[in-house]
C-alpha cells in the first residue's frame, strides 16, 4: 500500500515537469523572420515554407548517410519531428489560403513537384528504433501535404480558369 501511495505522489509531482518540457520550434529565428517579412503575400509564404522544407530534407538525407549511433538517431528523430511539424504548419497555411481564394498556383506547383522527392527520401531512410516513430509521422505528414497540394493546385487551376479577372489576388473579397 505504501508503494502505491509513493508511486501516486511521484506521478503528481512529476506531471507539472512534463508540461514544462520545451516545445521544439521547426523554424530558426531567421526563417521565422523571413516568413514575417513575406507578410500577407500567400504565394511568397508558401514558397518560403517549401524552401525551408527542402533544406530540412537535405539535412535529413545527410544525417541518414552517417554511421549509426545514438547521437545520430537522436538528431534524426529531432530533424524528422521538425520536418513533420513544418509540413503540418504549411498544410494549415494552405487551408487558410484556399479559403481566401488566394492565387498560390505558382508556389503550389513547386510544392507539388518537391513532395514526391521528400516522400522517396523518407521511405529510403532505413528505420531504426531511435527515430522510427518520427519517420512514420513524417511520412504521414508528407502524404497529407502532397495530397493537399495536388488537390489545391487542381482546384485553383479550375477556379482561376473560370474567374480570370481574379488571377494573382491575395484574397477573395465578396462583392
Amino acid at each position: 500500500m505504501r508503494c502505491l501511495v509513493a508511486l501516486f505522489i511521484c506521478f503528481i509531482v512529476a506531471s507539472p515537469l512534463l508540461s514544462q518540457k520545451q516545445k521544439r520550434e521547426p523554424l530558426t529565428d531567421a526563417q521565422v523572420e523571413k516568413i514575417a517579412e513575406a507578410g500577407i503575400d500567400p504565394d511568397a509564404r508558401v514558397a518560403l515554407y517549401t524552401q525551408f522544407l527542402k533544406e530540412k530534407a537535405d539535412a535529413i538525407k545527410a544525417l541518414g548517410k552517417r554511421a549509426s549511433s545514438d547521437a545520430r538517431s537522436s538528431r534524426l528523430s529531432d530533424a524528422l519531428e521538425d520536418f513533420a511539424a513544418l509540413m503540418d504548419e504549411l498544410g494549415d497555411n494552405l487551408d487558410v489560403y484556399s479559403d481566401r481564394k488566394a492565387d498560390i498556383r505558382k508556389s503550389l506547383k513547386a510544392l507539388s513537384e518537391a513532395t514526391p522527392a521528400w516522400q522517396q527520401m523518407l521511405r529510403a531512410l532505413a528505420g531504426e528504433p531511435g527515430f522510427s516513430l518520427a519517420r512514420k509521422e513524417a511520412i504521414e505528414s508528407g502524404e497529407d501535404l502532397a495530397a493537399q497540394a495536388d488537390r489545391l493546385l487542381k482546384e485553383q487551376t479550375d477556379y482561376f480558369n473560370q474567374h480570370p479577372d481574379e488571377k494573382g489576388q491575395d484574397r477573395w473579397e465578396p462583392k
